[in-house]
C-alpha cells in the first residue's frame, strides 16, 4: 500500500520542464492523442481519464481524446492499444484488474501479456472499495453485519460488478478472513448490481468509491467499511468509517486498486519519457488533486517508467493471490 502521506509528498516534488521531454521528442505529438479507457462511459475510470485529457491537451499541445471500449473485463479496450502503432499516439488508462488480475482469471483466452506488450509510462490514481448496504437493513455496523451473517449462513447476498473485478475479490478476502460465508452474486457491471441492491434484491456489495458516493450521499446506502487498511480521511463523508485494520486486524485486507498510463510496447523511449513528464505534471498539480479527492480518488505518480514497471510487477504477485482466494476464473 502507499500511504497517503507518501502520495502527497510525491505531489510536491519538483518536476523537470516539459521543454526537456520535447527536446528529447521534437517532433512528438504530431497529432491527437487518444486515451483508451476499457470501460463504458460515466464509470469512475472514465472520469478520470476525462479530468486527465482535459489538462493534458495544454500540455502537450494537442488535442487528447477519450474513447471508450468496453469488453471482456477491460482485456478489448487494452488489446486495442497493444496492437496500436508503436508512436505514443494510442495509450491505455489501465486498472490494476486488468493489468495484472485478468492473465490469472483469463488464463487460455487473454488476448494479451501485459507485462510484454504494454510499454509502462507511470500511474495516475490509486482507490480503495466501499463496503456499502441497503439503507433499509437493520446493520448499522459492520459487526452486526458478520454477526447476522454467522447466524444465517448463506442467507445474506453480495452483488459485485462481476466475477473476477476487485468488488468480488473483496468480498472473498472478507469471508476468509472473518469466516463467515455470504452468497455472491455477479453482475455485468456495477450499475446493475446497484439498481439491484436499492431495490433490495440483494443485501451488500463492496464498489470503487467513485462509484457508491452518490448513492450514499442521498442515503440510499449505508456504508460499513472501506476495503483499505486505514480509513480514507480525505473524503468527509466516510472520515468515520473504519478499514479493514481496525475491523479485522490479523487480516492483512488492504484493497487498493490502481489506474494508470501505458503505451503499446515498442514505443519509442524519448516518446515514453515526454508522456512520463507531461502526465506527471498534471497528476501532481493541485488542480487535479482537487477534483479527483472529491470522488474517491488519490493522485499517484511513479518517479520514472521503470519505477512504475517494477511495482507492477509486484502487484502481479499480490492479484495473483487474491484470484487463487477466490477461486474465480473466466476462461
Amino acid at each position: 500500500m502507499i500511504s497517503r502521506r507518501a502520495v502527497l509528498g510525491g505531489a510536491a516534488l519538483a518536476v523537470p520542464a516539459l521543454s526537456g521531454a520535447r527536446g528529447q521528442a521534437p517532433d512528438f505529438p504530431a497529432r491527437p492523442i487518444r486515451i483508451v479507457v476499457p470501460f463504458a462511459p460515466g464509470g469512475a475510470v472514465d472520469l478520470t481519464g476525462r479530468f486527465l485529457a482535459e489538462r493534458l491537451q495544454s500540455a502537450v499541445g494537442q488535442n487528447v481524446l477519450v474513447e471508450n471500449r468496453g469488453g471482456a473485463g477491460g482485456n478489448l479496450g487494452a488489446d486495442v492499444v497493444a496492437k496500436a502503432e508503436k508512436d505514443g499516439h494510442t495509450l491505455l488508462l489501465g486498472s490494476a484488474s486488468i493489468l495484472c488480475a485478468n492473465k490469472f482469471l483469463y488464463r487460455r483466452s487473454m488476448p494479451l501479456d501485459p507485462m510484454r506488450d504494454l510499454a509502462p509510462v507511470t500511474r495516475v490514481a490509486t482507490g480503495t472499495v466501499l463496503l456499502i448496504v441497503n439503507s433499509g437493513r437493520p446493520w448499522k455496523t459492520f459487526g452486526e453485519l458478520i454477526a447476522a451473517a454467522k447466524r444465517n449462513p448463506g442467507r445474506i447476498t453480495m452483488g459485485s460488478s462481476g466475477t473476477g473485478t476487485i468488488s468480488h475479490l473483496a468480498i472473498e478476502s472478507l469471508k476468509r478472513a472473518a469466516g463467515v460465508d455470504i452468497t455472491h452474486v455477479p453482475y455485468r457491471g456495477g450499475g446493475p448490481a446497484f439498481q439491484d441492491l436499492y431495490a433490495g434484491n440483494i443485501d451488500m456489495m463492496f464498489d470503487v468509491i467513485p462509484a457508491a458516493m452518490p448513492n450514499v450521499r442521498e442515503g440510499k446506502f449505508r456504508p460499513l467499511a472501506v476495503g483499505s487498511a486505514e480509513r480514507i480521511t480525505y473524503v468527509p463523508e466516510l472520515r468515520d468509517v473504519p478499514g479493514m485494520k481496525e475491523l479485522l486486524p490479523d487480516s492483512g485486507i488492504d484493497m487498493q486498486s490502481w489506474y494508470a498510463i501505458n503505451a503499446p510496447a515498442g514505443t519509442p523511449e524519448s516518446r515514453i519519457a515526454y508522456l512520463h513528464q507531461a502526465i506527471t505534471r498534471v497528476v501532481r498539480s493541485d488542480e487535479f488533486r482537487q477534483r479527483m479527492e472529491p470522488i474517491g480518488f488519490t493522485p499517484v505518480t511513479d518517479d520514472s517508467p521503470a519505477a512504475y514497471h517494477a511495482y507492477m510487477r509486484e502487484q502481479e504477485q499480490v492479484w495473483q493471490r487474491l484470484v487463487e482466494i477466490s477461486g474465480a476464473s473466466l476462461d
